[in-house]
């Protein structure tokens, strides 16, 4: 099989990395993390919607692009690469995925635009105390009120939330239906807790707290809301495996070039043959990783629902071993330095940590893997 980039693919990669490469260095994802508990830059997220990152996964009946998870995986391994702090996984992939499944031809008219414009920021708000790995345990209520819906509960680590200007909140109905709401982040009720998470992401604690909302607030296009969001997971799964494959590149690259640098006994410490096969696993787990972020893109749209989950799976515990090693290598490599917060290692070997646990941990998706092997 041909995985070679087609021409405008290449171009996306370069000049996603372009753009990152001259707005986005590391000094400014520090004074962003500082300075900023929302963890978004407004110019920086217009140089998205300029370039078109924002559409890639807005069909172009909608007036996106309608590229897809191939485009994703490489947007995602650039900003991968750059620590973006920006909300893209959250908005432009999660986000548009589940407006694009699950809202009717208004809301979509209405939404859409402003999302690829980048005049919106909308984030899912669906994981609570309860769900961990199963997304269907779902507290949070809502029951129709003369002339639309009230809601009420609480939704944990709410990705870029203070950011948003729209959550996409999901609910348990009286017939214990789930449903599908878009709050505004304004709206009366909402109450956000913002804090900065380990990897230095923005998230919140949103409470809900007798939230009334209109009737066309409700998404009911989707016949299955079950399945679209479980599309969302799916491709927000191939998302962060791509994300990942960027890091460890960059941080395999940091480790041989400490190593080449630091000495130790009159030679470089590259030379000493115990640590030549320690970065030689490194690039291994590395390669694995690509060629498995690969396999999640291609298949985040299969048909097959055992075959997209067990691809999806497969693909995470795979990622998540080449985290947990290879960010372990790296800072061992470099020795205390390894884990200040002045040195980029420390920042990158921080995110692969949260990705190992992201959307279901290495255990979690092992464990969904030999289900469906038993199955």
């Amino acid at each position: 099989m041909n995985f070679s980039l087609s021409d405008e693919q290449q171009m996306l990669l370069e000049t996603t990395r372009r753009l990152l490469g001259k707005e986005y260095d590391f000094a400014t994802r520090q004074r962003l993390h500082r300075d900023d508990v929302k963890g978004i830059r407004s110019a920086l997220w217009q140089n998205f919607a300029e370039l078109g990152l924002l559409a890639i996964n807005v069909p172009e009946s909608d007036g996106g692009l309608g590229a897809g998870a191939i485009e994703t995986m490489l947007v995602m391994g650039a900003m991968g690469e750059a620590l973006v702090l920006e909300p893209f996984l959250a908005s432009a992939v999660m986000a548009s995925h589940l407006v694009v499944q699950a809202a009717n031809a208004t809301q979509r008219a209405e939404l859409l635009p402003a999302m690829i414009s980048g005049d919106l920021i909308a984030v899912p708000a669906h994981d609570e105390a309860s769900t961990r790995f199963d997304w269907t345990a779902i507290e949070t209520r809502a029951r129709p009120v003369q002339g639309g819906y009230l809601l009420r509960g609480r939704k944990s680590l709410v990705p870029y939330a203070a950011s948003a200007h729209l959550l996409l909140v999901t609910a348990r109905m009286p017939d214990q239906s789930i449903a599908l709401f878009g709050v505004p982040r304004n709206n009366a009720g909402v109450d956000l807790n913002s804090y900065h998470c380990v990897d230095n992401s923005a998230a919140s604690e949103v409470t809900l707290l007798n939230v009334v909302l209109p009737a066309d607030a409700r998404f009911d296009a989707a016949a299955d809301l079950g399945r679209a969001l479980a599309g969302m997971q799916d491709h927000a799964v191939a998302a962060v495996c791509a994300e990942a494959v960027g890091i460890l590149d960059k941080l395999l690259d940091a480790t041989v070039t400490h190593t080449r640098e630091r000495r130790q006994f009159g030679a470089p410490i590259a030379s000493f043959q115990a640590l030549q096969h320690r970065m030689a696993e490194m690039v291994l787990h590395i390669e694995q990783a690509r060629s498995m972020a690969t396999l999640a893109a291609v298949r985040c749209n299969e048909a097959d629902d055992v075959l997209r989950a067990k691809t999806l799976s497969a693909a995470k515990v795979v990622i998540g071993q080449a985290c947990r090693f290879v960010g372990q290598q790296a800072v061992q490599l470099h020795g205390g330095m390894g884990v200040t917060d002045e040195l980029i290692v420390s920042h990158y070997f921080k995110r692969l940590m949260a990705i190992e646990l992201q959307f279901g941990s290495t255990d979690q998706h092992l464990q969904a893997f030999a289900a469906h092997l038993a199955a």
